[in-house]
């Protein structure tokens, strides 16, 4: 069989260097917001809006049984004022695999929302805050290889639930030292987390920052953060595009297959694949799809998000030259040869 692969996306959504353009934000610039948990109490939300907060993450869950008791109303009240909001889950990469964790989250707040208000859910990746009391160190008692197929596990899960790729918090350091500066997440967002005037050095995963934490309180409440890009990116950060992966292969002189994948957060609607077959062939059999001659159109009516879609096409060609069958689904042009 002849795979020709993934092709191309007809929407594409956010990956983690979707605002490499905005640059090295110093700690004055950016979109100013604010990271909140239990400890920070009741908030004056409105005071946060007035005083140019954009956005809030909110602490919701840890390991596999603790959840912030004023995380409905923290987040709640955030969005009330007008913010985006967030939630974040504090890894405990020691007591559960990634996927438990992350099916914690998903179930106490940290699923996201088509309300074009909240925010990915965030990964909280950092030094082992309970040393005196687990024994741990620094990276839980966990190697790289570990502690890379930890986040690995919470991702897939936290993407598998969402449509949306996880934004991973972490510093520096703590990525160089406990993943061994793994380079496998770039497609996610990164929150870095670096008190000071000036974001540093980043982790290997990423070529510039999503978020920053530039110090631990801020001027507004919580912790001061910032966005690095405009207001309209944050926005479609919340509410991103629709996405939708096309595949297909020629598996044989006479047969063809287009697989239409929703890999994205948002179901699909009215979906079209139209095709002709080349090299003086016809198509003779198309399952739910209309043909004539050399030409095949399908229609999908709706494409829930997580599904596909597998179209197989069947061909009489004449002689022995190069045949195949040429596709278009939205932007997307795909060949199959034989």
């Amino acid at each position: 069989m002849k795979r020709l692969g993934m092709i191309a996306v007809l929407l594409a959504g956010l990956s983690g260097a979707a605002y490499a353009g905005a640059g090295a934000a110093g700690a004055d610039t950016g979109l100013a917001g604010v990271d909140v948990s239990n400890w920070t109490g009741d908030i004056d939300w409105a005071a946060v809006a007035s005083g140019g907060g954009k956005f809030a993450f909110v602490h919701a869950t840890e390991g596999t049984d603790y959840v912030n008791p004023r995380f409905s109303s923290q987040f709640d009240g955030a969005v009330g004022a007008g913010l985006l909001r967030g939630a974040y889950h504090l890894a405990q990469p020691h007591e559960s695999d990634g996927a438990a964790q992350a099916e914690h989250f998903l179930r106490n707040g940290g699923a996201w929302l088509r309300d074009g208000q909240t925010l990915p859910g965030v990964l909280d990746l950092e030094d082992n805050p309970y040393k005196d009391k687990n024994g741990k160190n620094t990276c839980y008692d966990l190697s790289p290889e570990d502690t890379v197929a930890w986040i690995k596990g919470f991702t897939k899960k936290y993407r598998q639930g969402t449509g949306r790729n996880a934004i991973i918090y972490t510093t520096t350091s703590w990525w160089r030292t406990c993943t061994g500066d793994s380079d496998a997440f770039s497609a996610h967002p990164l929150w870095l987390a670096r008190w000071g005037s000036e974001p540093g050095e980043l982790p290997k995963s990423w070529t510039s920052h999503t978020f920053w934490q530039s110090a631990e309180k801020g001027p507004l409440v919580g912790g001061g953060n910032s966005f690095n890009g405009s207001e309209s990116q944050l926005k479609e950060l919340a509410n991103p595009p629709a996405e939708v992966t096309v595949a297909g292969a020629a598996r044989s002189r006479t047969t063809y297959r287009v697989t239409v994948s929703n890999t994205g957060p948002h179901p699909v609607t009215d979906v079209t694949v139209s095709g002709r077959a080349f090299g003086g062939q016809r198509v003779v059999r198309a399952p739910g799809c209309t043909f004539s001659g050399t030409a095949v159109r399908c229609r999908i009516g709706e494409l829930p998000r997580g599904r596909k879609v597998t179209f197989t096409f069947t061909t009489k060609p004449k002689g022995k030259g190069a045949v195949g069958m040429r596709f278009t689904v939205g932007s997307v042009k795909l060949t199959l040869k034989a």
